[in-house]
């Protein structure tokens, strides 16, 4: 689907990154040591890159990026990486620090670069991997980066990224078609924070979030009182909890407004592995299929 561009300077990696000839003077048949910012890319790195990589998430299953705490192991990790994967707008406000700590030479790459940034105002939504036409341009800035790092490999790193395309493409399909006979005004939704915009955007539904975009702070009693009043307005369907946010939020909102929680979504972090949204594809069709169930009309 998308031929390598061996002349195009991989301008989302830092400055120091090796320029693509002189990559390939000296392949390495070794696993390229890539560590991730969060489970998510780690798992899109893996897929991509197969048993050219070996990697690494600092931030794990089920565990909170907007919360997390670099450990000393951490920057270690970092100083040893041959590739350094992060989500970039703002996402991650530690991983500067924690790459200048670590005194790594890795490249570093920005993986949501050349997206369509979603803004409220001024401020950016970094969750952009929530929408799958966004995740196939995380998949393609991967493929290059690979490629760059790996390029004796770069036929089956370029045959694993086309396949994975293709599989988001068509799972972004089913979900559109799935929704296409559901009125708009039905499309009402709320979750714990608001990490789905770029999926409501896609899709078109309508999602409100007890919490801003990230998880750092508390809703405030008041907006909190506020969003209880829309919900009985508006007569919303459906809340949902998250997999790295406290349900007790979402349970009261829901029992206060007269909803239904209407299950689990994945938003920032994979599953443990084994489960049921330990990948990237799998935790998109389970939060597709989610919303789905909570959108049908009552029988």
């Amino acid at each position: 689907m998308f031929l390598p561009r061996r002349r195009r300077a991989i301008g989302l990696i830092a400055a120091c990154a090796l320029p693509l000839h002189a990559a390939a003077q000296t392949p390495d048949a070794a696993p390229l040591r890539v560590v991730a910012s969060f489970s998510l890319l780690a798992n899109m790195v893996a897929v991509v890159g197969g048993d050219a990589v070996v990697v690494h998430a600092l931030v794990g299953p089920d565990a909170d990026a907007h919360a997390f705490t670099p450990a000393p192991a951490d920057a270690q990790r970092l100083a040893q990486a041959g590739l350094i994967v992060v989500n970039g707008l703002g996402f991650e406000g530690w991983i500067d620090r924690l790459v200048r700590a670590s005194g790594s030479k890795a490249p570093v790459l920005v993986a949501s670069q050349g997206i369509t940034v979603r803004r409220i105002g001024k401020v950016v939504d970094p969750h952009a991997w929530q929408s799958l036409v966004a995740a196939q341009r995380y998949v393609e800035n991967i493929r290059v980066a690979l490629i760059a790092a790996r390029p004796a490999q770069s036929t089956a790193i370029n045959a694993r990224a086309a396949a994975y395309i293709q599989q988001l493409a068509a799972l972004d399909a089913r979900v559109r078609g799935r929704l296409a006979p559901i009125p708009a005004d039905q499309r009402k939704l709320v979750t714990a924070h608001n990490a789905f915009g770029y999926m409501a955007d896609a899709w078109g539904l309508d999602m409100r979030a007890a919490q801003g975009w990230s998880t750092a702070g508390e809703a405030s009693a008041a907006d909190v009182a506020r969003l209880i009043r829309q919900l009985k307005a508006q007569r919303v369907r459906a809340l949902f909890v998250e997999n790295i946010s406290d349900p007790r939020l979402v349970e009261r909102i829901a029992q206060e407004a007269g909803a239904t929680v209407g299950g689990t979504l994945y938003s920032d972090a994979l599953s443990p592995p084994g489960t049921r949204a330990d990948a990237y594809l799998k935790l998109m069709a389970h939060n597709a299929e989610t919303l789905l169930t909570a959108l049908q009309p009552a029988r």
